[in-house]
């Protein structure tokens, strides 16, 4: 336990002492939000990746790993495929224009994109962010919790609070330019820890059976990549639900303000390769600590829906404990910490924007200074975070055997499929519409509670939606709701935009 509280010392101190260097570029709001879009590709492609990936990562991928087996790939093969596109199709062109527009946040760039006459787009936008960052932010604050509980025997409330107080810290002093920095710190750790773990583990495991073997002696589903259930179609849509995951990197807000942020699109050019091999490892690696863990619980007897729900950091703790020296056990709390509180800072810095950028200053007090709207949103972003801490803890209280990683996908799914669909047709399109984007917006938003907690208890049908999930019929339906609104309901604005 001392090695594992000398090198959670160790990590804050690094991640107040980035807060405290950051701090000496904030000197305007550009600087607040987006880094004086000064920032290299190391720091960029590192930064998305991070916050992209979350304790979705290291808690919730492990343990679907685990309790699907080899299915559970094509959530690898998903999020492969949508950082691809992002980086190699869509970063530099949402770059150019962003520049051009001289935006330093996502409803920024709409309002300039539709040569808006009013702030209906802009308030839309900032609203729907603001709404389904609180519940992302919640949920990463719940693994938070739950992380110190299993790894460093902290109390779950106690361990949430800690965790709040330390990203709050390093957030307040130093901004973007800190998120950014601990991103690059927090996901050179979360590679290094995720791709040595598997390794280790499964030439230290004693399995003389096979894996193979031993995953198809617990259920046969486990070793079966498209699923292994004998409706078809529920294979193929746990396929669809599991790859889809990877739409939410086609425009996330939190995600693309890495794009606004860096130098140059050539600094995208060469960040590309850096989270391509990022998401590759890792996610790879993730999945396969589940399946390991998988025979690894099951040998001792512990029920799998048990161990890789709620308590899906206990498997981390005891892998680690088992097969790792104690000076890297003691590192590794640090890597689960690094994983979840790179997207919680973020996060909260974009939910500052939308409230303080996009609502106060933009709509209400155009006149404020840079000194004082950034002294405004360390207030404001302490304000959002208090709020994510709070549905955490009731939700900790209402539901205690909830499953992290759905929790965390509905966050992530509610923030995608309302706005992926609008940066996707406004940088393709040149007929996508204000109107065609607030349709898409908010069919987006209102569709992810809609199939969560309605189709999805249908009977007969519920059961694909719910292996399907929320994300891809929202997505789809919004993309759809846009085009239809810009095509017959209303007229396109004149672009000559490349």
């Amino acid at each position: 336990m001392i090695a594992k509280i000398v090198a959670l010392v160790i990590y804050v101190s690094i991640l107040f002492l980035i807060g405290i260097f950051a701090s000496r570029r904030i000197k305007s709001m550009s600087d607040f939000y987006v880094g004086g879009k000064n920032i290299g590709y190391w720091a960029v492609a590192f930064s998305a990746r991070a916050t992209g990936e979350s304790g979705w990562l290291l808690i919730g991928l492990t343990g679907m790993g685990a309790l699907a087996g080899i299915s559970a790939y094509w959530v690898v093969l998903g999020e492969l495929l949508g950082v691809f596109i992002s980086w190699f199709f869509m970063a530099k062109k949402f770059k150019r224009r962003t520049d051009r527009y001289n935006s330093i946040t996502v409803p920024d760039y709409l309002e300039s994109h539709f040569k808006t006459k009013t702030h209906r787009l802009r308030i839309i936008a900032a609203s729907v962010l603001s709404i389904f960052v609180i519940i992302y932010v919640s949920s990463q604050l719940d693994a938070t919790g739950i992380a110190f509980e299993s790894l460093m025997d902290i109390n779950y409330y106690w361990g949430i609070l800690i965790g709040f107080v330390i990203v709050l810290v390093y957030i307040f002093i130093g901004g973007f330019v800190a998120v950014v920095w601990s991103d690059l710190f927090q996901g050179l750790l979360m590679f290094a820890g995720l791709v040595l773990l598997p390794i280790v583990v499964f030439f230290s495991m004693d399995y003389s059976g096979g894996f193979v073997e031993g995953l198809q002696s617990i259920d046969p589903a486990l070793t079966n990549i498209w699923g292994g259930n004998e409706d078809i179609w529920m294979n193929v849509f746990t396929i669809l639900g599991f790859s889809m995951i990877g739409l939410g990197f086609l425009g996330s807000p939190q995600v693309y303000v890495r794009f606004m942020s860096v130098k140059s699109e050539a600094e995208i050019d060469k960040g590309k390769w850096v989270a391509i091999f990022f998401t590759l490892l890792t996610d790879a690696a993730a999945v396969t600590i589940g399946i390991l863990a998988r025979l690894l619980f099951t040998e001792s007897g512990q029920d799998p829906e048990t161990v890789f729900g709620v308590g899906a950091a206990d498997v981390l703790n005891v892998m680690t404990e088992q097969f790792l020296p104690l000076i890297l056990v003691a590192i590794f709390v640090a890597i689960v910490l690094s994983a979840i509180m790179s997207t919680i800072d973020s996060l909260l810095v974009i939910a500052s924007s939308a409230i303080v950028r996009d609502f106060y200053q933009k709509i209400f007090r155009p006149e404020l200074k840079d000194t004082e709207l950034t002294r405004i949103s360390r207030w404001v972003t302490l304000a959002m975070a208090i709020i994510a801490l709070i549905i955490a803890v009731v939700m900790a209280i209402v539901s205690p055997d909830r499953q992290v990683f759905w929790v965390i996908i509905f966050g992530w799914s509610g923030i995608a499929a309302a706005f992926c669909p609008v940066i996707i047709l406004s940088l393709f399109w040149k007929g996508y519409t204000e109107n065609g984007a607030i349709a898409s917006m908010v069919t987006g938003f209102l569709c992810v509670p809609l199939f969560k907690f309605v189709f999805q208890n249908l009977d007969t049908v519920g059961v694909y939606f719910e292996k399907l999930d929320v994300l891809a019929p929202s997505f789809a339906i919004a993309m759809l709701m846009g085009w239809i609104v810009s095509k017959f309901f209303s007229k396109p604005v004149n672009s000559e935009e490349k």
